[in-house]
């Protein structure tokens, strides 16, 4: 931020007095304005990557995060850091889907009674409607 400043006022004030006032090194003012190029050509490959990241999440249905998407360039040739995908998507705001922690919806309690067996386990019924059987368990209630 100092040193776009420091570029941006430079024709109204010396480099000179602007570092001084900045408490910024001169040397470093000069390497971040020689190293605007190499910004400029990283900015133009991390666009082109992008291009390429975005391509693939969408074949995917948009499932695929950094892992996947990391392993599909790597297998289409391009030799691409995972962190330096994880930073492009993240930056472009590209996400994969996560999957649901597994829960168990119903937990047994060990000291409780076994629930009778009223209809013998016979499930089978001469019409609809005369034997009715479901777990309501996993539904949460004020009760507890």
């Amino acid at each position: 931020m100092l040193y776009r400043l420091i570029h941006a006022e430079k024709a109204n004030y010396p480099i000179v007095l602007l570092c001084r006032v900045l408490r910024v090194a001169r040397s470093s003012s000069y390497a971040w304005r020689e190293g605007e190029a190499a910004r400029q050509e990283r900015r133009a490959a991390d666009d082109a990557l992008a291009h390429e990241i975005t391509v693939l999440h969408i074949a995917s249905r948009r499932t695929y995060g950094v892992p996947r998407i990391h392993a599909e360039l790597r297998r289409l040739g391009h030799r691409v850091n995972r962190k330096r995908v994880a930073r492009v998507m993240r930056e472009r705001d590209i996400r994969g889907v996560t999957r649901r922690k597994r829960r168990s919806l119903t937990r047994p309690d060990a000291k409780a009674r076994p629930a009778p067996d009223l209809i013998g386990r016979d499930f089978h019924a001469v019409r609809p409607g005369i034997k009715l059987v479901g777990d309501i368990t996993y539904l949460p209630t004020a009760e507890g």
